[in-house]
């Protein structure tokens, strides 16, 4: 029996007409003498009749003893559901199939969990549903994820194809050069006591390919990373990655707004507005605190360093005498913020070094707070002034260098923001996208455990041209022609106009960032060797694909979106990986392990 249409396919106009559907039972229901039987496939769904009067009695039987998930072939006559009983809410709602043969194609046992009822599934313990990933793919909701990224792979390759660009595959075996996050490192059989590197990012790859003339290059990159797992991070992930060649960041800046332009058109039918704000890094810290800002909503910080830097308040004007600043915000409607509450901002405060959190709460006309006591009236109205403090406002202060400040109040700001939206006192609308680049950031970070500089980026960020001399004299002064591309307060990605002169990339490595010439050497040897033979200025970005699809799908998880992910321990419960491996094939890559004992 070969199916004649999907189970999303058949409509008032096919009536009449004989078909063969194929799929999974969805759901059988015994009513008054009919069974009725919804058949799925990836498609949708319709529903079958079972008529034990028009019907020999062993396929009667046969439908009878069937349970959800068996798969079958069923064939019919399309006909009208009688009348007032079409379904609205499944897309064949208005015909039905009277069944005259069915074809048993195999037998299902009872599921570990249900797939056929959204509500139930989506309570499952996600440790069981990764484990039966199979079945949990069944479900539409997963359906809907993976259909949605199989169509934003394919704009997303039509959108570059359209703009000139070439799709090449970078290696997976790559050699090691431990920068950033830790590397999944491959034996080499073939020359015992070396190494593959599995490759965090195509970069050094990218920019070979503008050095050999792509001009135009950008592939699905497969990555990988050997960090501890998060809700938005796997061990192995996805990326949009792109290089150009002879362009500026403005150039950059057009051609991924024009691909989230289509991208959202083709995921969700809406049209964003292009072109896209943009903050400068310090802005976007002075403002919300953080450099992936959520701008859906307002409650910005302020600054309130001037006004306490003579304050009787010695938290304040000693801060700030230690060249600190002092940041405020105004959480509007949160007075009644309970202890735990303010418990767990207090932790937020800690966790980024503070001694403890600031906060003034407006009730009954009053500002209830200890530190109150210790403002001037002068104070007191720089604070109503720049934070128009109403009834019922929770203000929250730090006090602290000016980066830490911001940090703690920016974090502190996402999660008044939850409170409030649980209480309906704040509303954001999950339809609304504000995109947003951060640009200008610092090129150099400077680590005080181990007294140097360290790439806020990655070591072939290209500085801003005129600040190419503060390397060498003032490093924290230098910016660096890197970006980032934010979305509702998720970084979609990040990019930079590259090094491209030897000379320069050389000073990086080995002046700034006090990398050995002989360990450059042995880890960007090929990459410094080809700058000498005529390397254009060039630049690119890298977009988290499993992050873009999440955010089209609105699911906080990257798992959501991805087959077969990853736990958060690193495991996949499903094929049970990783797992221990056969002597014989230790002996043959020269390795031997060496286990750990367990404490206790």
């Amino acid at each position: 029996m070969k199916r004649t249409h999907h189970c999303n396919e058949l409509r008032p106009e096919h009536i009449g007409q004989t078909v063969t559907l194929a799929g999974w039972v969805h759901s059988r229901r015994d009513l008054g003498g009919l069974i009725f039987i919804d058949i799925r496939d990836r498609e949708g769904r319709t529903q079958t009749v079972f008529d034990p009067s028009a019907l020999p009695k062993d396929l009667f039987d046969r439908a009878a003893s069937l349970r959800s998930e068996c798969v079958i072939a069923a064939a019919g006559k399309v006909r009208r559901r009688p009348e007032g009983t079409n379904n609205p809410k499944i897309a064949t709602g208005e015909i039905e199939v009277a069944v005259t043969e069915l074809e048993l194609l195999n037998y299902a046992d009872v599921l570990p969990f249900a797939v056929d009822d959204p509500e139930i599934a989506s309570k499952v313990n996600e440790e069981l549903r990764l484990k039966y990933r199979y079945l949990d793919i069944r479900r539409p909701e997963m359906l809907r994820n993976l259909r949605l990224r199989s169509k934003v792979a394919t704009a997303t390759r039509v959108f570059f194809d359209e703009q000139g660009f070439m799709e090449v595959e970078t290696p997976i075996l790559f050699k090691s050069t431990p920068e950033g996050a830790r590397e999944f490192l491959v034996p080499n059989r073939r020359e015992p006591g070396t190494v593959y590197a599995l490759p965090q990012s195509p970069q050094q790859f990218k920019q070979i390919l503008m050095v050999a003339g792509v001009e135009k290059y950008y592939q699905l990159a497969r990555c990988f990373r050997d960090e501890d797992q998060r809700a938005d991070r796997q061990l192995e992930f996805t990326q949009i990655d792109l290089e150009m060649s002879f362009i500026e960041r403005e150039d950059l800046y057009t051609l991924i707004e024009g691909l989230l332009k289509r991208v959202w058109k083709v995921a969700l039918g809406m049209d964003i507005e292009t072109p896209f704000k943009r903050l400068s890094f310090v802005e976007a810290m002075n403002r919300y605190g953080m450099d992936k800002p959520d701008a859906r909503f307002e409650m910005e910080l302020v600054d309130m360093t001037e006004d306490f830097r003579n304050s009787a308040f010695k938290v304040f004007s000693g801060a700030v005498q230690a060249g600190g600043v002092v940041k405020a915000l105004n959480a509007r409607g949160l007075a009644g913020a309970t202890q735990g509450q303010i418990e767990t901002m207090t932790d937020y405060a800690k966790s980024f070094g503070a001694k403890g959190l600031a906060y003034i709460k407006v009730e009954g006309g009053e500002w209830k707070s200890p530190i109150v006591k210790f403002f001037s009236e002068t104070e007191r109205a720089a604070l109503q002034s720049k934070l128009k403090i109403e009834e019922g406002d929770l203000i929250l202060f730090a006090a602290d260098q000016w980066l830490n400040a911001c940090e703690i109040l920016g974090r502190i700001r996402l999660y008044c923001a939850d409170v409030l939206s649980a209480q309906g006192k704040l509303n954001i609308d999950p339809r609304r996208f504000d995109f947003l680049w951060v640009v200008d950031f610092p090129l150099l970070s400077f680590d005080k455990e181990q007294n140097r500089w360290y790439s806020s980026h990655h070591p072939f960020t290209a500085p801003v041209a005129e600040d190419i001399p503060l390397l060498t004299t003032d490093p924290k002064k230098v910016r660096g022609q890197h970006y980032d591309i934010v979305v509702n307060g998720w970084e979609l990605g990040g990019g930079s106009i590259r090094i491209h002169q030897r000379d320069v990339q050389k000073t990086i490595f080995e002046q700034i960032l006090q990398i050995p010439p002989d360990i450059a050497q042995a880890r960007f040897g090929y990459m410094l060797e080809a700058f000498r033979y005529g390397a254009p200025p060039h630049g690119g970005i890298a977009l988290g694909f499993d992050r873009l699809i999440a955010i089209l799908c609105g699911t906080q998880s990257i798992r959501d979106v991805i087959a077969f992910p990853k736990t958060a321990k690193g495991a996949d419960l499903m094929t049970e990986a990783p797992a221990p491996v056969e002597p014989k094939q230790l002996r043959e890559l020269h390795l031997e392990l060496r286990i750990p004992r367990k404490e206790g």
